[in-house]
């Protein structure tokens, strides 16, 4: 795994994306309804995997095609390539939660996925040679959250 040890060397982009993306974890944590509560799970995760790729992607010639976050992640960093696979599986069902169907996904699946985005969020800050956020199983004060296990990559919440 490429990691950057010297977190002033990263690009502002890269603590920006990664701002974004603890503030929609939080955003997801605290949202009472399920649509709301996966999608902003689901942007925390984009948001973590733009940070690694300002870090780390280079510049594409212009004659290429252009890819998605999800694709360009495992071709920068293979090592987060299965994180890569499960989160671009649930774009579609995010796209229906913010499109407002309250059948796009369940109650189960927005609290797993919120579980999902935080332990990406802290494999991507650990890529980048960072200290990870103070995970959401220390923090978590919506009973609804804590405890349910999550279904995520490694099979730990």
């Amino acid at each position: 795994m490429e990691a950057m040890t010297n977190p002033h060397l990263l690009p502002a982009t890269t603590h920006a994306y990664l701002d974004r993306s603890a503030s929609s974890l939080r955003e997801a944590i605290t949202a009472r309804d399920v649509p709301t509560r996966y999608a902003c799970a689901h942007v925390s995760a984009l948001r973590a995997a733009a940070a690694l790729l300002a870090a780390r992607a280079q510049p594409a010639p212009r004659s290429r095609r252009q890819k998605n976050a999800w694709v360009l992640l495992a071709e920068v960093a293979p090592e987060l390539a299965e994180w890569a696979r499960f989160f671009a599986a649930g774009a579609s069902k995010r796209a229906a939660a913010e499109a407002g169907s309250t059948r796009a996904v369940t109650e189960r699946e927005a609290d797993d996925l919120v579980r999902d985005a935080d332990q990406f969020l802290a494999v991507v800050e650990q890529a980048l040679g960072l200290v990870p956020h103070a995970r959401l199983s220390t923090v978590l004060v919506s009973p609804g959250l804590v405890g349910a296990g999550g279904t995520g990559v490694s099979g730990v919440a």
